[in-house]
Protein backbone atom coordinates (compact mmCIF):
# COMPACT_ATOMS: atom_id res chain seq x y z
CA UNK A 1 0.00 0.00 0.00
CA UNK A 2 1.59 3.68 -0.72
CA UNK A 3 -0.41 6.30 1.16
CA UNK A 4 -1.31 8.95 -0.84
CA UNK A 5 -0.97 12.60 0.51
CA UNK A 6 -1.18 16.05 -0.56
CA UNK A 7 2.19 17.31 -0.01
CA UNK A 8 0.68 20.88 -0.06
CA UNK A 9 -1.24 19.89 3.08
CA UNK A 10 1.42 17.19 4.32
CA UNK A 11 1.90 19.58 7.62
CA UNK A 12 0.55 22.30 9.56
CA UNK A 13 3.25 24.70 8.43
CA UNK A 14 3.03 23.53 4.43
CA UNK A 15 6.86 22.29 4.49
CA UNK A 16 7.60 19.50 2.99
CA UNK A 17 8.55 17.38 5.69
CA UNK A 18 5.65 15.03 6.68
CA UNK A 19 4.64 15.14 10.68
CA UNK A 20 4.38 11.86 12.75
CA UNK A 21 3.68 11.73 16.36
CA UNK A 22 5.18 8.68 18.50
CA UNK A 23 3.13 8.35 21.99
CA UNK A 24 5.03 6.58 24.09
CA UNK A 25 9.11 7.14 25.00
CA UNK A 26 9.97 3.79 25.93
CA UNK A 27 12.54 1.87 24.15
CA UNK A 28 10.38 1.17 21.08
CA UNK A 29 8.91 4.31 20.94
CA UNK A 30 12.39 6.08 20.86
CA UNK A 31 13.73 3.48 17.93
CA UNK A 32 10.67 4.55 16.03
CA UNK A 33 11.45 8.13 16.51
CA UNK A 34 14.92 8.24 15.65
CA UNK A 35 14.08 6.28 12.48
CA UNK A 36 11.27 8.39 11.27
CA UNK A 37 13.46 11.47 11.86
CA UNK A 38 16.13 10.32 9.75
CA UNK A 39 13.70 8.99 7.35
CA UNK A 40 12.39 12.50 7.25
CA UNK A 41 9.56 13.74 8.86
CA UNK A 42 9.38 16.13 11.56
CA UNK A 43 8.54 13.94 15.02
CA UNK A 44 7.55 14.59 17.86
CA UNK A 45 7.56 11.53 20.76
CA UNK A 46 5.20 12.58 23.85
CA UNK A 47 4.58 10.84 27.22
CA UNK A 48 2.96 10.63 30.23
CA UNK A 49 5.82 10.31 32.45
CA UNK A 50 7.88 13.17 33.63
CA UNK A 51 11.02 11.44 32.36
CA UNK A 52 11.34 9.16 29.00
CA UNK A 53 11.63 5.51 29.10
CA UNK A 54 8.69 3.77 29.47
CA UNK A 55 9.33 0.69 31.63
CA UNK A 56 12.72 1.48 32.23
CA UNK A 57 11.80 4.44 33.82
CA UNK A 58 14.33 5.75 36.41
CA UNK A 59 13.75 6.13 40.13
CA UNK A 60 16.13 8.13 42.45
CA UNK A 61 16.21 8.49 46.04
CA UNK A 62 18.74 9.43 48.81
CA UNK A 63 21.89 9.23 45.78
CA UNK A 64 20.21 6.07 45.05
CA UNK A 65 19.19 4.96 41.15
CA UNK A 66 17.25 2.14 40.49
CA UNK A 67 16.77 1.44 36.38
CA UNK A 68 12.68 0.30 36.64
CA UNK A 69 13.49 -2.10 33.88
CA UNK A 70 15.09 -3.80 31.49
CA UNK A 71 17.80 -4.22 32.70
CA UNK A 72 19.53 -7.28 30.62
CA UNK A 73 21.30 -5.35 27.20
CA UNK A 74 22.03 -7.95 24.44
CA UNK A 75 22.74 -7.27 20.97
CA UNK A 76 24.23 -4.25 21.15
CA UNK A 77 24.72 -4.11 17.19
CA UNK A 78 20.80 -3.13 17.59
CA UNK A 79 21.26 -0.20 19.48
CA UNK A 80 24.37 0.63 17.72
CA UNK A 81 22.44 1.13 14.14
CA UNK A 82 20.27 3.42 15.62
CA UNK A 83 23.14 5.59 15.81
CA UNK A 84 24.81 5.03 12.49
CA UNK A 85 22.23 5.46 10.41
CA UNK A 86 22.03 9.31 11.95
CA UNK A 87 25.70 9.54 11.31
CA UNK A 88 26.65 9.53 14.67
CA UNK A 89 29.06 6.97 16.95
CA UNK A 90 27.35 5.35 19.66
CA UNK A 91 30.26 5.64 22.33
CA UNK A 92 29.59 9.37 21.83
CA UNK A 93 26.68 9.43 23.44
CA UNK A 94 26.22 6.09 26.32
CA UNK A 95 28.87 3.44 27.50
CA UNK A 96 28.00 -0.14 27.54
CA UNK A 97 29.71 -2.30 30.19
CA UNK A 98 30.16 -6.19 29.64
CA UNK A 99 28.43 -8.36 32.33
CA UNK A 100 30.57 -11.57 32.69
CA UNK A 101 28.88 -14.09 33.76
CA UNK A 102 25.87 -13.30 32.00
CA UNK A 103 24.02 -14.67 34.78
CA UNK A 104 24.47 -16.59 38.08
CA UNK A 105 21.75 -19.20 38.74
CA UNK A 106 21.44 -20.09 42.37
CA UNK A 107 19.02 -22.70 44.01
CA UNK A 108 18.18 -22.78 47.44
CA UNK A 109 20.39 -25.72 48.53
CA UNK A 110 23.01 -23.56 48.08
CA UNK A 111 24.09 -24.49 44.28
CA UNK A 112 25.33 -22.22 42.26
CA UNK A 113 25.81 -22.36 37.73
CA UNK A 114 27.44 -19.60 36.09
CA UNK A 115 26.39 -18.69 33.08
CA UNK A 116 30.00 -17.50 31.79
CA UNK A 117 30.59 -15.50 28.54
CA UNK A 118 33.40 -17.42 27.50
CA UNK A 119 32.35 -21.16 25.79
CA UNK A 120 35.08 -23.25 27.73
CA UNK A 121 33.84 -21.71 30.73
CA UNK A 122 30.48 -22.20 30.38
CA UNK A 123 30.72 -25.50 29.22
CA UNK A 124 32.92 -26.54 32.24
CA UNK A 125 29.74 -25.51 34.13
CA UNK A 126 27.55 -28.00 32.58
CA UNK A 127 30.30 -30.83 32.93
CA UNK A 128 30.17 -29.81 36.80
CA UNK A 129 26.31 -31.10 36.57
CA UNK A 130 26.25 -33.74 34.28
CA UNK A 131 28.97 -34.62 31.82
CA UNK A 132 26.92 -36.29 29.06
CA UNK A 133 25.19 -32.87 28.74
CA UNK A 134 28.19 -31.06 26.86
CA UNK A 135 27.78 -32.89 23.47
CA UNK A 136 23.60 -32.22 24.26
CA UNK A 137 24.34 -28.59 24.72
CA UNK A 138 26.35 -27.98 21.81
CA UNK A 139 24.06 -29.40 19.28
CA UNK A 140 21.49 -27.19 21.37
CA UNK A 141 23.63 -24.14 20.99
CA UNK A 142 23.60 -25.25 16.79
CA UNK A 143 19.73 -25.35 17.41
CA UNK A 144 19.64 -22.20 19.04
CA UNK A 145 22.00 -20.63 16.28
CA UNK A 146 19.81 -21.70 13.04
CA UNK A 147 16.75 -20.36 15.58
CA UNK A 148 18.84 -16.94 15.30
CA UNK A 149 18.98 -17.04 11.49
CA UNK A 150 15.88 -17.47 10.89
CA UNK A 151 14.08 -16.32 13.65
CA UNK A 152 15.77 -13.45 14.43
CA UNK A 153 17.96 -12.22 11.38
CA UNK A 154 15.23 -12.71 8.44
CA UNK A 155 12.12 -12.23 10.49
CA UNK A 156 12.71 -9.92 13.36
CA UNK A 157 12.24 -7.00 11.34
CA UNK A 158 10.21 -7.97 8.52
CA UNK A 159 6.19 -6.78 9.66
CA UNK A 160 4.16 -9.52 9.54
CA UNK A 161 0.66 -7.70 7.58
CA UNK A 162 -0.47 -10.37 5.27
CA UNK A 163 -0.75 -14.22 5.87
CA UNK A 164 1.18 -15.09 2.93
CA UNK A 165 3.91 -13.72 4.76
CA UNK A 166 3.43 -16.11 7.21
CA UNK A 167 2.80 -19.10 4.77
CA UNK A 168 6.23 -17.93 3.28
CA UNK A 169 7.96 -18.50 6.18
CA UNK A 170 5.99 -21.71 7.72
CA UNK A 171 8.27 -24.44 6.34
CA UNK A 172 11.22 -23.09 8.50
CA UNK A 173 9.03 -22.72 11.33
CA UNK A 174 7.58 -26.35 10.68
CA UNK A 175 11.52 -27.60 10.36
CA UNK A 176 12.53 -25.95 13.65
CA UNK A 177 9.66 -27.18 15.36
CA UNK A 178 8.21 -23.45 16.43
CA UNK A 179 5.48 -25.62 17.40
CA UNK A 180 7.18 -27.22 20.17
CA UNK A 181 8.13 -25.35 23.36
CA UNK A 182 11.15 -23.86 24.29
CA UNK A 183 11.62 -25.92 27.55
CA UNK A 184 9.80 -28.98 25.30
CA UNK A 185 13.01 -28.39 22.52
CA UNK A 186 15.65 -27.89 25.40
CA UNK A 187 14.79 -31.20 26.85
CA UNK A 188 15.60 -32.92 24.26
CA UNK A 189 19.30 -31.93 23.95
CA UNK A 190 19.87 -32.30 27.98
CA UNK A 191 19.03 -33.91 30.93
CA UNK A 192 19.89 -32.50 34.04
CA UNK A 193 17.17 -30.46 35.34
CA UNK A 194 19.76 -27.81 36.18
CA UNK A 195 20.76 -27.50 32.76
CA UNK A 196 17.19 -27.18 31.49
CA UNK A 197 16.65 -24.56 33.55
CA UNK A 198 19.65 -22.89 32.40
CA UNK A 199 18.55 -22.86 28.86
CA UNK A 200 15.05 -22.27 29.08
CA UNK A 201 14.35 -19.17 32.10
CA UNK A 202 15.37 -16.65 29.24
CA UNK A 203 11.57 -16.89 27.78
CA UNK A 204 10.80 -15.28 31.54
CA UNK A 205 12.42 -12.26 30.41
CA UNK A 206 10.11 -11.68 27.53
CA UNK A 207 6.97 -12.39 29.18
CA UNK A 208 6.65 -15.89 27.83
CA UNK A 209 5.67 -19.13 30.18
CA UNK A 210 8.91 -21.69 29.07
CA UNK A 211 6.45 -24.43 29.18
CA UNK A 212 4.16 -22.96 26.39
CA UNK A 213 6.01 -20.25 24.63
CA UNK A 214 6.92 -21.29 21.11
CA UNK A 215 10.71 -22.63 20.80
CA UNK A 216 11.47 -19.96 18.62
CA UNK A 217 12.38 -18.07 21.41
CA UNK A 218 14.78 -20.23 22.20
CA UNK A 219 16.95 -18.33 19.92
CA UNK A 220 17.88 -16.08 22.89
CA UNK A 221 20.55 -18.19 23.43
CA UNK A 222 22.22 -17.84 20.77
CA UNK A 223 21.28 -13.66 20.76
CA UNK A 224 23.31 -13.36 24.09
CA UNK A 225 26.11 -16.32 22.95
CA UNK A 226 26.92 -13.96 19.90
CA UNK A 227 26.25 -10.73 21.45
CA UNK A 228 27.04 -10.59 25.12
CA UNK A 229 25.24 -9.01 27.78
CA UNK A 230 25.83 -5.36 28.64
CA UNK A 231 25.20 -3.07 31.82
CA UNK A 232 24.62 0.44 30.43
CA UNK A 233 27.26 2.95 32.37
CA UNK A 234 24.97 5.40 34.56
CA UNK A 235 22.40 2.11 33.95
CA UNK A 236 19.88 1.57 31.94
CA UNK A 237 18.49 5.30 32.08
CA UNK A 238 21.18 6.48 30.49
CA UNK A 239 20.99 4.45 27.68
CA UNK A 240 17.66 5.90 27.17
CA UNK A 241 18.91 9.21 27.92
CA UNK A 242 21.29 8.94 25.00
CA UNK A 243 18.82 7.92 22.58
CA UNK A 244 17.00 10.34 23.35
CA UNK A 245 19.79 12.83 23.12
CA UNK A 246 19.97 11.64 19.63
CA UNK A 247 16.89 11.96 18.77
CA UNK A 248 16.66 15.87 20.12
CA UNK A 249 20.25 16.56 18.02
CA UNK A 250 18.08 15.31 14.84
CA UNK A 251 15.44 17.70 15.09
CA UNK A 252 12.57 15.61 17.06
CA UNK A 253 10.59 16.60 19.68
CA UNK A 254 10.11 15.41 23.28
CA UNK A 255 7.13 16.37 24.96
CA UNK A 256 6.81 15.35 28.32
CA UNK A 257 3.97 14.83 31.23
CA UNK A 258 1.69 14.86 28.58
CA UNK A 259 -1.51 11.82 29.22
CA UNK A 260 -2.55 11.55 25.87
CA UNK A 261 -6.07 10.69 25.86
CA UNK A 262 -7.82 10.55 22.31
CA UNK A 263 -5.98 9.59 18.45
CA UNK A 264 -8.00 11.42 16.32
CA UNK A 265 -9.80 10.20 13.21
CA UNK A 266 -11.43 11.17 10.14
CA UNK A 267 -13.11 7.89 8.55
CA UNK A 268 -10.48 5.34 8.18
CA UNK A 269 -7.32 7.49 8.89
CA UNK A 270 -6.16 9.21 12.19
CA UNK A 271 -5.64 12.78 11.91
CA UNK A 272 -3.69 13.24 15.19
CA UNK A 273 -3.85 13.47 18.72
CA UNK A 274 -5.67 15.13 21.97
CA UNK A 275 -3.77 15.16 25.81
CA UNK A 276 -5.91 15.41 29.16
CA UNK A 277 -4.31 19.47 29.40
CA UNK A 278 -6.11 19.94 26.46
CA UNK A 279 -3.46 20.04 24.39
CA UNK A 280 -3.44 18.76 20.98
CA UNK A 281 -1.62 18.23 17.48
CA UNK A 282 -2.27 16.97 13.96
CA UNK A 283 -0.06 15.00 12.23
CA UNK A 284 0.10 12.51 8.74
CA UNK A 285 0.64 9.50 11.00
CA UNK A 286 0.38 8.37 14.75
CA UNK A 287 2.33 5.43 16.15
CA UNK A 288 1.44 4.03 19.48
CA UNK A 289 4.59 2.65 21.56
CA UNK A 290 1.29 2.77 23.95
CA UNK A 291 0.20 -0.46 25.67
CA UNK A 292 -1.82 -2.45 22.37
CA UNK A 293 -5.24 -2.50 24.73
CA UNK A 294 -4.66 0.90 25.76
CA UNK A 295 -4.18 1.90 22.22
CA UNK A 296 -6.97 0.22 20.60
CA UNK A 297 -9.92 0.16 23.99
CA UNK A 298 -9.20 3.66 25.26
CA UNK A 299 -7.08 5.87 22.87
CA UNK A 300 -8.86 4.99 20.00
CA UNK A 301 -12.17 4.27 21.77
CA UNK A 302 -14.05 6.75 19.36
CA UNK A 303 -13.38 4.79 16.37
CA UNK A 304 -15.25 1.22 15.57
CA UNK A 305 -12.16 -0.56 15.13
CA UNK A 306 -10.42 0.69 18.15
CA UNK A 307 -14.13 -0.93 19.89
CA UNK A 308 -13.50 -3.67 18.29
CA UNK A 309 -10.34 -4.66 18.00
CA UNK A 310 -9.86 -3.40 21.41
CA UNK A 311 -12.38 -6.53 22.39
CA UNK A 312 -10.93 -8.65 20.55
CA UNK A 313 -7.62 -7.88 21.87
CA UNK A 314 -8.49 -8.38 25.78
CA UNK A 315 -9.53 -11.87 24.70
CA UNK A 316 -5.83 -12.70 24.14
CA UNK A 317 -3.50 -14.84 26.53
CA UNK A 318 -1.55 -11.74 28.00
CA UNK A 319 1.90 -11.70 29.64
CA UNK A 320 2.27 -12.25 33.71
CA UNK A 321 3.13 -9.15 35.77
CA UNK A 322 5.60 -8.35 38.30
CA UNK A 323 6.41 -7.53 41.77
CA UNK A 324 9.54 -5.28 41.93
CA UNK A 325 11.32 -4.41 44.87
CA UNK A 326 13.84 -1.26 44.85
CA UNK A 327 16.68 -1.30 47.52
CA UNK A 328 19.97 0.81 48.61
CA UNK A 329 21.92 -0.59 51.13
CA UNK A 330 24.90 1.05 52.82
CA UNK A 331 27.17 -1.63 52.43
CA UNK A 332 29.10 -3.38 49.14
CA UNK A 333 28.74 -6.58 48.59
CA UNK A 334 31.76 -6.57 45.88
CA UNK A 335 31.89 -10.70 45.31
CA UNK A 336 27.73 -11.11 44.40
CA UNK A 337 27.48 -11.26 40.47
CA UNK A 338 25.27 -8.32 38.53
CA UNK A 339 22.35 -10.91 37.26
CA UNK A 340 21.01 -14.00 39.94
CA UNK A 341 18.38 -15.91 39.07
CA UNK A 342 17.31 -17.47 42.42
CA UNK A 343 15.07 -20.46 41.73
CA UNK A 344 12.72 -21.82 44.41
CA UNK A 345 11.73 -26.02 44.45
CA UNK A 346 9.25 -25.71 42.18
CA UNK A 347 10.09 -24.83 38.65
CA UNK A 348 7.28 -25.95 36.29
CA UNK A 349 4.38 -25.87 39.04
CA UNK A 350 5.24 -22.31 40.02
CA UNK A 351 5.41 -21.70 36.50
CA UNK A 352 2.30 -22.76 36.17
CA UNK A 353 0.63 -20.62 38.52
CA UNK A 354 2.14 -17.75 37.50
CA UNK A 355 0.37 -18.05 34.04
CA UNK A 356 -2.46 -19.77 35.35
CA UNK A 357 -6.15 -18.93 36.28
CA UNK A 358 -5.92 -19.80 39.84
CA UNK A 359 -7.06 -16.44 41.12
CA UNK A 360 -4.29 -16.39 44.22
CA UNK A 361 -0.44 -15.51 44.38
CA UNK A 362 1.52 -18.64 44.54
CA UNK A 363 3.33 -19.01 48.62
CA UNK A 364 6.74 -19.59 46.56
CA UNK A 365 8.93 -17.57 44.16
CA UNK A 366 11.91 -17.27 42.31
CA UNK A 367 13.25 -14.29 42.03
CA UNK A 368 15.95 -11.92 40.07
CA UNK A 369 18.54 -10.02 41.47
CA UNK A 370 19.89 -7.25 39.46
CA UNK A 371 23.20 -5.91 41.42
CA UNK A 372 24.25 -3.07 39.04
CA UNK A 373 26.83 -1.87 41.72
CA UNK A 374 29.15 -5.12 40.96
CA UNK A 375 29.72 -3.60 37.66
CA UNK A 376 28.96 0.37 38.31
CA UNK A 377 29.47 1.81 41.73
CA UNK A 378 27.96 5.11 40.18
CA UNK A 379 24.35 3.94 41.03
CA UNK A 380 24.75 3.90 45.14
CA UNK A 381 26.29 6.78 46.77
CA UNK A 382 30.07 5.74 47.87
CA UNK A 383 30.23 2.53 49.60
CA UNK A 384 27.03 1.38 49.76
CA UNK A 385 25.12 -0.26 46.58
CA UNK A 386 21.72 -0.50 44.77
CA UNK A 387 19.84 -3.56 44.12
CA UNK A 388 16.18 -4.61 42.49
CA UNK A 389 14.47 -7.70 42.80
CA UNK A 390 11.92 -8.80 40.80
CA UNK A 391 8.97 -11.62 41.48
CA UNK A 392 7.03 -13.01 38.00
CA UNK A 393 3.23 -13.02 39.65
CA UNK A 394 0.53 -13.64 37.82
CA UNK A 395 -1.89 -10.77 36.36
CA UNK A 396 -4.52 -9.14 37.55
CA UNK A 397 -6.59 -11.20 35.56
CA UNK A 398 -5.58 -14.21 37.02
CA UNK A 399 -5.23 -13.56 40.74
CA UNK A 400 -7.55 -12.06 42.91
CA UNK A 401 -4.96 -10.10 45.05
CA UNK A 402 -5.43 -6.81 47.05
CA UNK A 403 -1.68 -5.52 45.80
CA UNK A 404 -1.98 -2.19 48.40
CA UNK A 405 -2.91 -4.60 51.42
CA UNK A 406 -0.02 -7.63 50.32
CA UNK A 407 2.33 -6.01 49.01
CA UNK A 408 4.62 -4.56 52.13
CA UNK A 409 3.52 -8.24 53.87
CA UNK A 410 5.13 -9.43 50.35
CA UNK A 411 8.32 -7.41 50.20
CA UNK A 412 8.93 -8.05 53.77
CA UNK A 413 9.00 -11.40 52.75
CA UNK A 414 11.40 -11.40 49.84
CA UNK A 415 13.83 -9.65 51.91
CA UNK A 416 13.56 -11.97 54.17
CA UNK A 417 14.39 -14.68 51.51
CA UNK A 418 17.30 -12.77 50.33
CA UNK A 419 19.00 -11.85 53.76
CA UNK A 420 18.84 -16.50 54.27
CA UNK A 421 20.08 -16.80 50.79
CA UNK A 422 21.97 -13.87 49.03
CA UNK A 423 23.04 -10.74 51.11
CA UNK A 424 23.79 -11.20 54.64
CA UNK A 425 22.79 -8.63 57.04
CA UNK A 426 20.67 -7.22 54.69
CA UNK A 427 17.86 -5.58 57.18
CA UNK A 428 20.96 -4.35 59.62
CA UNK A 429 22.22 -2.36 56.34
CA UNK A 430 18.88 -1.20 54.88
CA UNK A 431 18.69 2.36 53.70
CA UNK A 432 15.93 3.21 51.15
CA UNK A 433 13.25 0.61 49.57
CA UNK A 434 10.32 1.48 47.08
CA UNK A 435 7.95 -1.00 45.26
CA UNK A 436 5.93 -1.34 42.09
CA UNK A 437 3.39 -3.93 41.95
CA UNK A 438 0.79 -4.93 39.10
CA UNK A 439 -1.13 -1.64 40.32
CA UNK A 440 1.29 0.46 39.25
CA UNK A 441 1.65 -1.54 35.72
CA UNK A 442 -1.80 -1.14 35.03
CA UNK A 443 -1.69 2.82 36.39
CA UNK A 444 1.44 3.80 35.93
CA UNK A 445 1.97 2.64 32.55
CA UNK A 446 -1.58 1.59 31.41
CA UNK A 447 -0.93 -1.99 30.23
CA UNK A 448 -4.02 -4.24 30.18
CA UNK A 449 -4.60 -6.41 33.38
CA UNK A 450 -0.96 -4.90 34.93
CA UNK A 451 0.74 -7.65 32.36
CA UNK A 452 4.07 -6.27 32.19
CA UNK A 453 4.94 -7.88 28.72
CA UNK A 454 1.89 -7.45 26.62
CA UNK A 455 0.66 -10.11 24.98
CA UNK A 456 1.57 -13.56 25.66
CA UNK A 457 4.61 -14.87 23.38
CA UNK A 458 2.63 -18.14 22.13
CA UNK A 459 3.08 -19.62 18.61
CA UNK A 460 -0.71 -18.48 18.16
CA UNK A 461 0.36 -14.93 19.29
CA UNK A 462 3.40 -14.32 17.61
CA UNK A 463 4.28 -13.01 14.21
CA UNK A 464 1.18 -12.63 11.39
CA UNK A 465 -0.65 -13.51 14.83
CA UNK A 466 0.16 -10.90 16.30
CA UNK A 467 -0.98 -7.27 16.46
CA UNK A 468 0.14 -5.71 13.05
CA UNK A 469 3.03 -3.17 12.92
CA UNK A 470 0.60 -1.30 11.04
CA UNK A 471 -3.26 -1.30 11.79
CA UNK A 472 -5.25 -3.26 8.97
CA UNK A 473 -7.70 -0.81 8.66
CA UNK A 474 -6.58 2.75 9.39
CA UNK A 475 -3.66 3.01 7.33
CA UNK A 476 -2.19 5.99 8.87
CA UNK A 477 -1.67 4.70 12.38
CA UNK A 478 1.05 2.19 13.01
CA UNK A 479 2.03 0.48 16.39
CA UNK A 480 5.36 -0.42 17.87
CA UNK A 481 6.92 -2.16 21.05
CA UNK A 482 6.22 -5.49 23.22
CA UNK A 483 2.48 -6.25 21.63
CA UNK A 484 3.33 -6.10 18.06
CA UNK A 485 6.17 -8.25 16.68
CA UNK A 486 8.68 -9.29 17.32
CA UNK A 487 7.78 -9.16 21.17
CA UNK A 488 9.31 -7.92 24.08
CA UNK A 489 12.90 -6.97 25.32
CA UNK A 490 15.04 -4.52 24.25
CA UNK A 491 16.07 -6.78 21.28
CA UNK A 492 12.34 -7.13 20.69
CA UNK A 493 11.20 -3.86 20.71
CA UNK A 494 13.85 -2.24 18.50
CA UNK A 495 13.70 -4.57 16.10
CA UNK A 496 9.82 -3.76 15.69
CA UNK A 497 10.78 -0.19 15.29
CA UNK A 498 12.77 -1.22 12.47
CA UNK A 499 9.48 -3.53 10.96
CA UNK A 500 7.31 -0.36 11.84
CA UNK A 501 9.64 2.00 10.20
CA UNK A 502 10.14 -0.27 7.15
CA UNK A 503 6.15 0.30 6.60
CA UNK A 504 6.29 4.00 6.98
CA UNK A 505 9.14 4.14 4.54
CA UNK A 506 7.00 2.11 2.10
CA UNK A 507 3.88 4.21 2.78
CA UNK A 508 4.95 7.00 2.57
CA UNK A 509 7.51 7.25 -0.02
CA UNK A 510 6.13 9.15 -2.52
CA UNK A 511 5.74 12.71 -0.23
CA UNK A 512 9.52 11.64 2.24
CA UNK A 513 11.99 14.43 1.07
CA UNK A 514 14.54 12.54 -1.36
Amino acid sequence: MNIQVDPATISADNTSRPTAIVIGAGFGGIALAIRLQVMGFDVTMIDNRDKPGGRAYVYEEKGFKFDGGPTVITDPNCLRELFEIAGREMDDYVTLLPVDPFYRLQWEDGDVLDYWADQDALEAEIAKKNPDDVKGYRKFLAYSQDLYREGYEKLGTTAFLKMSQMFKAAPQLIRLRADKSVYGMVSKFVKHPRIRQLLSFQSLLVGGNPFKTSSIYALIHALERKGGVWFAKGGTGALVNGMVKLFEDLGGTVRLSTEVTDIRSDGDRVTGVEAADGWSMNADLVASNADVVHTYKHLLRDHARGRDYGNKLTKKSHSMSLFVLYFGLKTQHPDMKHHIILLGQRYKELIGEIFGKGRKLPEDFSLYLHAPSVTDPSMAPEGCSAYYVLSPVPHLGHADVNWDQIGPAYANKILDYLEEHSIPNLRRDLVVQKTLTPYGFRDEMNTHLGSAFSVEPILTQSAWFRPHNRDDVIDNLYIVGAGTHPGAGVPGVVGAAKATAGVVADDFRAVLPK
